[in-house]
């Protein structure tokens, strides 16, 4: 069965329930795979647990799941761009995982490589260590986390063949290429999809063997999440 899908619909046939966990990609709003997530939200499924760097923002990526009431629980690293994502925790409605940024992408690393837990210094003597075995090696303390793996993966990248191999394009290649070997299906939406063989083996980021299908993306758009320009010399003057 080929790996191409019309549609994201498609590509996530028989593959979505209620309280299943979901890995999706991205970093603030870049290489974030918005039509895969806008297939979750028509789905109308709920109950989820979503691992990723943030939340997207209010009335887009992952924001319109939180607008939808479709996600329970965030495991993520930075949220702090999205006013309904602090309502919601604040007021018991959605529960939070928060990681320091570099031991999310290690989890999921360590998921995707068969690595059920590891120990890091990152944390320890703080909230993120409460409750978790913390251990001395030498003369500093280690705190334990688990591997992240998730039952879906949904990523963004810039190219694919027909067999799934993945190529990201510059900053999108950030929590994609982890996610997609941390989950038991992975689907990628790319911006375009080449022949086989058109793709230098050496350039492949994502080998196909951890995708199990591939939809064009609907959407290009390349947002900014914050915009910081200096005043120009001649409005000072």
């Amino acid at each position: 069965m080929g790996k191409i899908s019309s549609t994201a619909e498609e590509a996530l046939a028989g593959k979505l329930r209620n309280g299943m966990t979901i890995m999706s990609g991205g970093f603030g709003l870049c290489g974030i795979p918005t039509t895969l997530i806008e297939a979750i939200r028509l789905s109308g499924v709920n109950d989820l647990t979503v691992i990723s760097n943030n939340a997207g923002v209010d009335g887009y990526g992952l924001g319109i799941l939180l607008e939808s009431r479709q996600v329970r629980k965030m495991i993520s690293s930075y949220v702090g761009e999205n006013k309904l994502f602090a309502e919601l925790y604040l007021t018991g409605k959605l529960e939070l995982e928060f990681n320091p940024q570099g031991t999310l992408a290690e989890r999921i690393r360590a998921g995707g490589a068969g690595i059920p837990a590891f120990y890091t210094k990152t944390g320890v003597g703080t909230l993120v260590a409460e409750e978790k075995e913390v251990r001395r090696f030498g003369d500093d303390e280690y705190v334990l986390e688990t591997g992240l793996v998730a039952d879906v993966a949904i990523v963004h990248a810039w190219k694919a063949d027909p067999e799934g191999n993945l190529i990201y394009r510059k900053t999108a290649r950030n929590f994609n290429p982890v996610m997609a070997t941390a989950a038991r299906y992975t689907v990628a939406e790319v911006e375009e999809i080449v022949p086989l063989g058109a793709i230098d083996p050496d350039h492949i980021h994502t080998p196909g063997i951890f995708v199990k299908k591939i939809v064009l993306s609907e959407n290009h758009e390349k947002r900014i999440e914050q915009r910081t320009v200096r005043t120009k010399l001649s409005e000072v003057a």
